[in-house]
């Protein structure tokens, strides 16, 4: 395999972009009108696509808003990204919680509607 990426679908993949790019510090690595592929500074070989849910490339059956589907991204605190969350006027659907696993993590809605879960590592004295 020589790349694996993940793409999700949007109905204004500008503002999308802007959203995660706003809240997790990511940059676009290719940008068009249709297609955005945002990669981060922090994490090599990450690659995370935004394509225009009414591209033709898109299966028109499969151009609904997101189903069955959680996003999940590590950060170092949890705290800033939670008050960028609320700064941007995120859909905040759960608000930052200590999970039994030793993580505390907030789930949130980009503007399409996929449920992103935000985690950091419970840090230990």
């Amino acid at each position: 395999m020589q790349r694996a990426f993940t793409n999700i679908l949007s109905v204004d993949v500008d503002r999308t972009a802007r959203f995660y790019q706003d809240l997790l510090g990511m940059t676009r690595h290719y940008d068009s009108d249709w297609f955005v592929i945002l990669t981060h500074a922090e994490m090599a070989g990450l690659e995370f696509g935004i394509l225009d849910r009414h591209n033709a490339i898109v299966p028109e059956a499969h151009r609904a808003s997101p189903q069955g589907i959680m996003l999940t991204f590590v950060v170092r605190d949890l705290e800033p990204v939670h008050d960028k969350a609320r700064l941007l006027d995120a859909d905040i659907v759960e608000a930052p919680t200590t999970m039994p696993y030793g993580q505390r993590r907030m789930l949130i809605k980009d503007p399409d509607g996929t449920l992103v879960d935000i985690s950091a590592p419970i840090k230990t004295p």
